[in-house]
């Protein structure tokens, strides 16, 4: 059995998550989506009153590329009044959007864990879009023993090159036109690491100079990939991840140099 957590509001990213999940279970295994708006992992000053959510769609969707079963329950099913128990990863999630989002992963691997042992899945599938949220579950993962195979899928992209996520629906034709731009900005910063550069610095300055012209910037951080610890002189290995806001909609992205 393989689990693809989602928030809802589907897209074709979400789809390409699916289709990984079903070649890991095989013919004749088992695809569960489940969809949540988790309010655990939103800040008081967040969009979780405005988080789209057109389940009737996510169900057509589902259909149609053939999900065994999706999970739906309400946040009084996912949280009793009384709940007073959380799961906190300390490391990883402590920058990037630890930062600027304080709380947000407590409740992440709260639901995450959640969704674990109520859905008891052989493997759970996410995507690379949310790096540090990879990163996160997977410390989880490793440090509570839990018996889970993740995978990680590759980001899906718009042909311009924009990630594809539920949020970029809040985002006007204007900011739309210019939320390429992250990924350009990472892309000319990887190129500059190709040529030499050896300055995460000046790296650094690369990808803000562009994005700073359409988008203030929330974080633009070069890590180490595995403990997403700030890196100074950075390797191939290392990535580069990106936060800024276009309006009111704050859109991340990440590259490995």
């Amino acid at each position: 059995m393989v689990l693809v957590p989602t928030m809802g509001a589907l897209h074709q990213g979400h789809a390409a998550l699916v289709r990984r999940a079903q070649t890991l279970a095989g013919k004749g295994g088992t695809v569960i989506v489940s969809i949540f708006v988790n309010p655990a992992q939103f800040g008081p000053k967040e969009d979780l009153s405005r988080y789209p959510r057109p389940f009737a769609n996510d169900k057509r969707l589902c259909a149609t590329l053939g999900v065994n079963a999706i999970f739906h329950p309400s946040s009084g099913e996912m949280y009793r009044a009384d709940s007073s128990t959380w799961v906190e990863e300390s490391a990883v999630s402590s920058g990037l959007c630890g930062v600027s989002r304080p709380g947000h992963f407590r409740g992440v691997c709260t639901v995450v864990l959640k969704l674990f042992a109520i859905v008891q899945p052989d493997a759970a599938v996410f995507g690379l879009k949310d790096f540090q949220q990879c990163r996160v579950i997977a410390r989880m993962v490793r440090d509570l023993d839990l018996p889970v195979r993740l995978v990680f899928a590759p980001t899906v992209r718009e042909r311009d090159g924009l990630a594809l996520s539920s949020r970029n629906a809040y985002l006007s034709p204007e900011e739309r036109a210019g939320a390429p731009t992250l990924r350009r900005a990472l892309l000319a910063a990887r190129a500059a690491f190709l040529k030499g550069e050896r300055s995460a610095t000046k790296l650094r300055q690369i990808a803000t100079r562009q994005i700073s012209k359409i988008a203030r910037v929330d974080y633009i951080e070069v890590v180490d990939a595995s403990t997403l610890a700030p890196t100074r002189t950075p390797c191939a290995s290392d990535t580069m991840a990106v936060a800024a806001f276009f309006g009111r909609t704050r859109l991340i992205d990440n590259i490995q140099l």
